[in-house]
């Protein structure tokens, strides 16, 4: 049997989707953020994970795939109005911090899990919709899949954004090349538009670089220390791509969003969610040996 989807009891539940051909992995922990923790391809670790964050429950976890809903990035005083009421929503929402649940698994074509979070009275504090989130984890061969249904179970208009943070674990940033599908960024701490060439100077403390105009659906990243090649690609529908890093710690993280920061208070490139719709994106990665 190639394909396997298997539990362990580590600190929290976790489960462990198996491709045995390929020699690939992925780690799942629903009840923290849904999350992503570890994908490992014939031993090779693909991401990063702060092991010390992560076993705090009231720290948000730096490593894996953090999923972002119902915001991508920060509100001004983390706060945004809707219908004359003000509400408080933290940096990239609270979907990262909430428990899912486990509603599906198989292991026929792919090893896949899907995960969901429904509306609460935790997040009608900051988010007064009622929504339901379906992720669908699939692994297959060297390719990760994430596949989303986001549903609108309110009678009203639902406004969010959504994305991914993924933390790649990155050895030498000297010997990486990128290949983003933009040609300028702006820099979140001055908020200036800078023209991009095609590589970042790694000696600054902290890059954190968001492309608003995408020229494809598709990003790479070579690195030529590890011998890997990474490629991104992703629906239409995610319009903005961010490239976060600090220095000193081994990673790099390549964002797809479907809208930038505040969107929720400017309206820019939000989805606007009818009553009873639904909406459905991907996100995929692949690693190849180079």
């Amino acid at each position: 049997m190639t394909f396997s989807v298997a539990l362990k009891q580590e600190q929290y539940l976790t489960y462990l989707l198996s491709d045995s051909k390929a020699i690939s992995t992925v780690e799942v922990v629903p009840e923290r953020g849904g999350i992503i923790t570890r994908w490992k391809i014939q031993g090779q670790d693909i991401f990063y994970l702060d092991e010390e964050r992560f076993i705090h429950p009231d720290l948000t976890v730096r490593g894996g795939v953090p999923i972002l809903f119902p915001i991508c990035g920060n509100l001004p005083d983390d706060t945004y109005s809707y219908l004359g009421k003000s509400y408080e929503l933290k940096q990239h929402g609270f979907a990262r911090n909430l428990p899912w649940e486990v509603t599906k698994q198989a292991a026929d074509d792919s090893a896949s899990l899907t995960v969901t979070l429904r509306s609460n009275d935790k997040t009608f504090q900051g988010y007064p919709f009622d929504f339901q989130l379906d992720f669908t984890y699939e692994l297959k061969g060297n390719s990760l899949i994430i596949r989303q249904k986001y549903s609108n179970h309110s009678d009203q208009t639902m406004p969010f954004s959504f994305g991914f943070h993924p933390y790649f674990l990155v050895l030498d940033k000297s010997k990486i090349a990128l290949d983003i599908p933009g040609s300028e960024y702006q820099d979140q701490a001055t908020k200036k538009m800078i023209p991009y060439q095609g590589s970042f100077d790694f000696t600054q403390d902290e890059i954190d670089a968001g492309f608003k105009t995408l020229t494809r659906s598709s990003a790479t990243m070579t690195d030529n220390s590890r011998n890997l090649k990474l490629t991104l690609t992703w629906s239409d529908i995610y319009s903005t791509f961010v490239f976060w890093t600090v220095k000193g710690k081994e990673f790099v993280c390549l964002e797809p969003w479907t809208a930038p920061r505040n969107s929720l208070n400017t309206g820019e490139k939000l989805t606007q969610l009818p009553p009873k719709e639904t909406c459905e994106a991907v996100f995929e990665m692949k690693v190849e040996a180079i």
